[in-house]
């Protein structure tokens, strides 16, 4: 029998369907997203994108409706943008909550009339009532999808915990994971977002892009990062992206290091963020699991041993690989649940 699994983002989706074991017998993807109820004010436009998505997907795998069991989804698609809200779980909180806690959304057809369950999203613990919202401010995170992909994480058994996930996408997420395999909150900031808004959208662009003349081949430059981190300790961000545009105009440098130093100056803001993990209770930070694009690894792993020294770092940055972890992870849960059996 199969699975349908549908990753639903903020603007593009894609739905795959899954034998028992968790292999792919066909997959497919769209252009569609919450970012269209937004915009359109309506959630048609994504139901109607993810059934046709499905629809595809299914069509690819060359299988009939009568071999599909279920679907399953998590992520944005339960936000208030997405097609049923559904309110977060509050950390700690391990794989027999998320299990629990998995819905069957009723009145939800996605393919064929099949039942739709949907995992729901953590939010941090608040340790204390405050006067201000705004004071409790900095506590507040959550995840809406982050924890089926690391429920595919904790099922290997060489990863050691406690750890610290962090992952890398269009907003970079610090994941506290206790001894225990529960997830103890999260911390997000927007950095893939903050990448392509001013790259894309300030005098930087001319500064950032590639002026044809091409970079060498796995261009890594140390010296270049830890300049980039010690201006944001004495800088900030926001003055800080000034540079990129200053050594264009200014100095003999060339595109490509002006890239890394311009990436650098975000990967360097982002660990100020591991400021607040002690709110975890779980002290400083020794084992660091990064998801992502392997540059992107690559360089937030050389500023977190630089500023953490002797610390374990595994990465996780094969495109076919992060895929499949929210996969296992969802079939784990649905197993757990008793929806497969």
């Amino acid at each position: 029998m199969y699975y349908i699994i549908i990753d639903c983002g903020t603007t593009n989706s894609r739905a795959y369907v899954v034998c028992e074991d968790g292999s792919i017998a066909g997959q497919a993807s769209q252009k569609v997203g919450v970012r269209d109820t937004s915009i359109t004010g309506s959630k048609d436009v994504l139901a109607a994108g993810l059934k046709d998505t499905v629809t595809k997907a299914v069509q690819a795998a060359g299988i009939g409706e009568k071999d599909i069991c279920a679907v399953f989804s998590s992520g944005m698609i339960t936000s208030e943008i997405g097609l049923c809200e559904l309110p977060h779980l509050t950390a700690p909180c391990g794989a027999e909550d998320l299990a629990a806690h998995m819905e069957l959304v009723e009145g939800l057809d996605l393919y064929a009339g099949k039942p739709v369950y949907f995992v729901r999203g953590i939010k941090n613990k608040m340790a204390q009532e405050m006067e201000s919202p705004f004071a409790a401010a900095g506590c507040l995170d959550f995840m809406r999808g982050e924890e089926t992909q690391m429920m595919g994480i904790l099922r290997d058994k060489e990863l050691t915990l406690p750890a610290t996930v962090v992952v890398l996408s269009s907003h970079t997420k610090f994941i506290s994971v206790d001894g225990g395999g529960k997830i103890l909150g999260s911390l997000t900031t927007m950095s893939g977002q903050t990448f392509e808004a001013v790259k894309n959208n300030t005098f930087l662009t001319k500064s950032l892009e590639d002026d044809g003349s091409g970079a060498p081949e796995d261009y890594f430059d140390e010296a270049v990062v830890e300049h980039a981190a010690s201006w944001i300790r004495r800088a900030g961000l926001v003055r800080s992206f000034m540079f990129p545009r200053f050594l264009d105009v200014l100095l003999d440098t060339k595109w490509y290091e002006r890239r890394l130093f311009f990436e650098a100056l975000i990967a360097a803001d982002d660990m100020l963020s591991l400021g607040q993990m002690d709110m975890f209770g779980l002290g400083r930070p020794q084992r660091f699991v990064l998801v992502g694009l392997r540059e992107r690894c690559r360089l937030y792993a050389y500023i977190l041993r630089k500023e953490y020294g002797d610390i374990e770092v595994s990465v996780i940055s094969d495109k076919e690989q992060i895929d499949r972890l929210s996969i296992e992870g969802m079939l784990s849960l649905a197993k757990k649940a008793g929806v497969i059996r």
